[in-house]
């Protein structure tokens, strides 16, 4: 399950990205997957075992040929590159766990090259307001390593300026999952085992897998309201002091 529009965030083959904060590698297997040179970074070793592995897999099987993949422990406040280092940048679904997310952002945006993008993905402010009133469990401080905050798309790209990036474009996706979580806060958050829970999630596999256009074209629909995920798109000016906003249709 894909959060971000390749096309918008314009990967090409032969690119340098950074994952930050790659957690299962969704998005880096997919850069791998299309001729990018990848590096996935996360703070959980156990996770970065598993997108290695992978990795590997996809070399044995030809389906990533051109490509480079690399995983690296690190964390988000202290970005172990130097700076200019990446052609594009993915940071999804991770701002809203870090405390000091200014310093993440001003760490994202000094290892992005000049006119680099990025795309950074948070959860959207209305479902996630409906997620912290149903249960504490949910977030921080009730659970370790929750959801800190929540974000509104005006303070993501607020963030982003603030860091030196330009916000462009932006979109919400997944909004067939935001039941799906509400569903999971009401009977409780770790409880994956419960019939109901067990029954959405089959329901989300099917639909990743097959993607029938009438579900495609519900969640499609929905997203504007109800998506789960907010995407904004971002670059990096050539000029440092350049920091106004970037035209929106990207």
């Amino acid at each position: 399950m894909l959060t971000v529009d390749f096309d918008r965030l314009d990967l090409q083959p032969g690119d340098l990205v950074l994952d930050m904060g790659a957690g299962a590698g969704r998005h880096a297997f997919e850069c791998f997957r299309r001729g990018a040179r990848i590096v996935a970074l996360d703070y959980s070793l156990g996770d970065l075992k598993d997108v290695s592995a992978l990795f590997a897999a996809m070399r044995d099987a030809g389906e990533a040929p051109a490509g480079a993949a690399a995983c690296v422990n690190g964390d988000g406040t202290r970005l172990p590159f130097p700076d200019d280092t990446f052609d594009r940048i993915i940071c999804s679904e991770v701002m809203e766990h870090i405390p000091d997310d200014a310093t993440a952002a001003a760490e994202l945006c000094r290892v992005l090259k000049p006119g680099g993008r990025i795309a950074v993905t948070v959860p959207t402010w209305l479902p996630e307001q409906v997620c912290w009133a149903i249960n504490d469990e949910y977030h921080a401080p009730f659970v370790a390593g929750g959801h800190v905050r929540i974000f509104t798309e005006a303070g993501l790209r607020r963030r982003l300026r603030e860091a030196g990036l330009r916000p462009g474009a932006a979109h919400h996706a997944h909004a067939l999952h935001s039941p799906y979580w509400w569903l999971k806060c009401a009977v409780g958050p770790t409880n994956d085992a419960h019939p109901l829970v067990r029954a959405y999630h089959r329901l989300l596999v099917w639909d990743i897998e097959r993607a029938p256009k009438l579900t495609r074209w519900t969640e499609r629909l929905l997203n504007p309201v109800l998506g789960k995920s907010l995407v904004v798109y971002a670059r990096k000016p050539a000029s440092t002091h350049a920091t106004t906003e970037a035209p929106r249709d990207r």
